[in-house]
């Protein structure tokens, strides 16, 4: 029986299947690009919004003109906060709508900075890719300054806002020039520039970013027009506003200059490792350097002449220092997985858990009702339990009279000595006082007497009324108690006998 032998063919010489290709890692969607930092934005407004119920002067000043209507607010601003009069008519009709308290005095500060977080992720995503528009969105609310007027009843959220959607606005209208993105551009920055003038600083930013950007004239032409369009719009409030310059004039050197400085420097310092973006008509850090250092620049330019720079009067330079840390932290990030090194990895998590735990105690800060210059609602429970009814009561200067009009029940004890016409009635801040020797005079008739004076070493004004005060007690009382609350003290005068 014979055996069939079969004899193997040769082996085919065929290749080895390639590797499989490395799949890139996912980028993040745009709706994920956009909520995250709103949402961290929103949780991080939330926490600790009331600060223990506190109330600091210049929100104090808002919650007390937004009660007004709207011809008293009108009335008001012809002679003080001219440059705040939309903001309090802004604020009015949220109050109609939903009642005064403290949290409808910050709630739209709060949403407000969260669209800021998602146009700044917005516009990482269009200049440098999906990655560092979210690095940029989730870094702008953790920056100090930005929790810090997120939770404030001021205008400055807003116009942090309305600028950097403008911003956007400005390179879409780069890549895609039509004439509803100009005038959304122009609409958001004169907006902007209502709210508070000095954001027209800002449009000069911009025009630097599309000249160092060679945009075609076109378009630097349609930026022109918009331009002129806000500088137009907001001429007559900057000409009737400077008749109220010295509202100002407690400004006599930069106010904190150096934090400011600080952080920018860090955000600028970024803007020299490479990005992505190239090939774009705007590139990203030709767009932020501006937008971070113009502003603080022409302001302290300004301050030579006149002292003016307030570091939240800039506030929206900081969508340029989120921008260029966002790009610069997606720069690391990618070094750290292309170089392989363990030692470059621990360093980098090391450096960003010291970073989050050095923020800590600010955010905490920041919540606390000594995270502001001063405290209006305690200097309302001192007068409570320092004065007795039928105590009289003065404010050294007039002006701290604001910081007790949102709760009148603290005061109404008390008689005010130098008050002759209310806040409301005469369409004022602080109302109108009596003549010098009228409230000398009223002074002597009582007493005890409680005084609201501001910060130790605090300027006083030289008016008539104010040296009347200051001598009269002088010369007939002693102090005999004193308590102090963040801002002010409030001190208790007893007659010598």
């Amino acid at each position: 029986m014979s055996v069939d032998t079969r004899v193997p063919a040769p082996a085919e010489a065929t290749a080895s299947p390639p590797p499989p290709a490395r799949r890139p890692s996912p980028r993040p969607v745009r709706s994920v690009v956009v909520l995250a930092p709103f949402l961290l934005t929103v949780v991080l407004g939330l926490w600790g919004i009331r600060r223990e119920n506190t109330l600091w002067g210049d929100e104090a000043v808002t919650y007390a003109l937004a009660q007004r209507d709207l011809s008293q607010i009108w009335h008001t601003v012809q002679h003080v906060d001219l440059v705040h009069a939309l903001h309090y008519a802004l604020m009015h009709a949220v109050f109609d709508l939903f009642g005064a308290g403290l949290l409808t005095l910050r709630l739209p500060s709060v949403l407000a900075m969260a669209a800021a977080a998602s146009a700044v992720a917005l516009l990482g995503r269009r200049l440098a890719g999906s990655r560092v528009g979210l690095l940029a969105g989730l870094v702008f609310p953790l920056l100090p300054q930005v929790q810090k007027y997120a939770q404030e009843g001021r205008s400055y959220a807003l116009v942090c806002a309305l600028v950097a959607w403008a911003t956007y606005a400005l390179v879409t209208g780069v890549a895609r020039h039509t004439r509803g993105r100009w005038a959304l551009y122009g609409g958001s920055m004169l907006l902007a520039c209502l709210l508070h003038e000095f954001a027209v600083l800002a449009l000069v930013a911009h025009g630097v970013t599309l000249l160092v950007s060679r945009v075609p004239r076109p378009v630097l032409r349609a930026w022109g027009v918009a331009a002129a369009a806000v500088v137009t719009g907001l001429a007559p409030l900057v000409v009737r506003s400077a008749a109220q310059a010295e509202q100002v004039a407690w400004i006599e050197a930069p106010v904190r200059l150096p934090g400011f400085a600080l952080v920018a420097v860090l955000g600028l310092v970024c803007a020299f490792v490479p990005a992505e973006g190239r090939g774009r008509p705007v590139r990203l850090s030709a767009l932020a350097v501006p937008l971070v250092a113009l502003p603080c620049l022409l302001l302290l330019a300004a301050s030579l002449v006149k002292p003016l720079f307030v570091d939240r009067y800039v506030l929206y330079s900081h969508v340029g220092i989120a921008l260029l840390t966002g790009s610069g932290a997606h720069h690391v990030r990618r070094l750290r997985r292309s170089s392989g090194n363990p030692w470059i990895t621990v360093g980098v998590e090391a450096t960003a858990v010291a970073v989050m735990a050095a923020l800590v105690p600010t955010s905490l800060a920041l919540r606390a009702p000594a995270g502001r210059s001063n405290d209006a609602t305690a200097v309302g429970a001192a007068l409570r339990e320092t004065g007795r009814p039928g105590d009289g009561l003065l404010y050294a200067p007039a002006l701290h009279r604001y910081w007790t009009e949102p709760n009148p029940g603290d005061t109404r004890a008390l008689t005010d000595l130098a008050l002759a016409e209310s806040p409301v009635a005469s369409h004022t801040l602080a109302g109108v006082e009596l003549p010098a020797p009228v409230i000398a005079a009223r002074m002597l008739r009582f007493d005890r007497i409680v005084v609201v004076h501001g910060r130790a070493g605090a300027h006083l004004t030289g008016s008539p009324q104010e040296r009347a005060k200051t001598l009269t007690l002088r010369q007939h009382f002693r102090a005999r108690a004193t308590t102090h609350v963040n801002g002010a003290r409030i001190v208790l005068y007893v007659r010598d006998r």
